[in-house]
Parts: structure tokens; sequence; C-alpha cells
């Protein structure tokens, strides 16, 4: 069970079912019911979904009257983009190497 927070991060964006209700909620808040439209599950199954993302802080829940809209929260996913970005210069060189390589190929000079 992942205990740091980019672990629970990633273990909730490894389902395609939730990242496409993070999808969803980017072009703003929802219903259980917007949310579950899509999908050939139970609203309970959706329910569970969401229950997930929330624990892992990808989405927060609020209350309007009867409303009770679901809404992406950024944060989880700036962490992922600076992690992802650490390792952006090694495959950016590897690329580079390669390009190189291919290059020297094409040119015969290998």
């Amino acid at each position: 069970m992942p205990t740091d927070q980019l672990s629970t991060t990633f273990a909730a964006l490894a389902d395609p079912t939730r990242r496409a209700i993070l999808a969803r909620l980017t072009r703003g808040e929802a219903t259980v019911n917007e949310l579950a439209e899509p999908f050939e599950v139970s609203l309970q199954a959706v329910s569970k979904h969401l229950k997930v993302l929330e624990q892992a802080g990808l989405i927060s829940r609020g209350r309007t009257k009867q409303w009770r809209p679901c809404r992406l929260e950024a944060a989880p996913l700036a962490d992922v983009a600076g992690w992802v970005a650490e390792y952006r210069h090694f495959w950016e060189t590897g690329f580079d190497r390669l390009d190189e390589h291919l290059r020297q190929l094409q040119e015969g000079t290998e």
C-alpha cells in the first residue's frame, strides 16, 4: 500500500477510469451521476473510484444544497510533473545521442 503522496497519486492514476474522470473534471465541476454517464459501471463503482481520487487529493467534493459537485485538485498532478521533470534531462540526452548516432549512420561515418 502506497504511503507517500507521490506513490498514492501514481496508484490513483494507474486506473484508466480514474484518469478519464480526471479528464472530465478538467472541463469543470460534475456530479457523480454526470461522471458516471460515459461508463458502463454502477454508480457504486464510480463512487469507489472517486473515493480513491479523493484520498489521493486529486479531487475534492463540495456541497451546495442538494448538489454535491466534484472538482479537480491539481496540486498532486504538479508533484507528478515535477518528479517527471527530474528525468527529462536523462531521456532528452538519450534521444540526442540516438539522433547523433542515426545521423552518423545516414552519413556513413560510423
